[in-house]
């Protein structure tokens, strides 16, 4: 009795178990996502940082996830948080006079992201971000941002 349930139960099993694989749909991914990172940056005017080391700011795909990219410090450099007509082919972005999400002012932002021409702190390559920003509250200064993008091994954090 005991052989026959056992054999019974395994073929139930074996014609149950194929019907519960289920394939997942292709999700896909984002318009942005050649150049949707996390970033450790500096600011700086001319050779001075004036945020004192790395920060982590943010780029990513709008909803409409077309032609159009965030970049966000996250309150860490400038406080600025806009959007930018971003190039995916050539990985460069631009921006002028947009309005800042944090605060009332408006930024003009041209940059670039060169794939694996950075290190991380621990020596890891990686991708580099490099742009020019200008603030309205601020207009004679330019403020090169630069860093490179998170890998998000802990030797790596700053």
């Amino acid at each position: 009795m005991k052989k026959s349930i056992i054999i019974i139960l395994f073929f139930a099993l074996a014609f149950v178990a194929p019907s519960c694989k289920k394939d997942l749909p292709d999700v896909g991914g984002t318009a942005a996502q050649k150049m949707a990172n996390e970033w450790w940056c500096q600011i700086f005017v001319g050779t001075t940082d004036v945020a004192g080391g790395y920060h982590k700011i943010m780029t990513y795909n709008t909803a409409a996830n077309g032609d159009s990219l965030w970049i966000d410090d996250l309150k860490n450099l400038y406080e600025f948080k806009v959007k930018m007509k971003a190039d995916y082919s050539a990985l460069t972005f631009t921006t002028t006079q947009a309005q800042n999400e944090y605060y009332n002012i408006k930024v003009d932002i041209t940059g670039k992201i060169l794939v694996n021409a950075a290190k991380s702190k621990a020596g890891n390559v990686t991708d580099s971000i490099y742009m020019q920003a200008k603030f309205t509250d601020d207009p004679t200064t330019t403020y090169i941002i630069r860093g490179h993008a998170r890998t998000k091994f802990a030797e790596d954090e700053y």
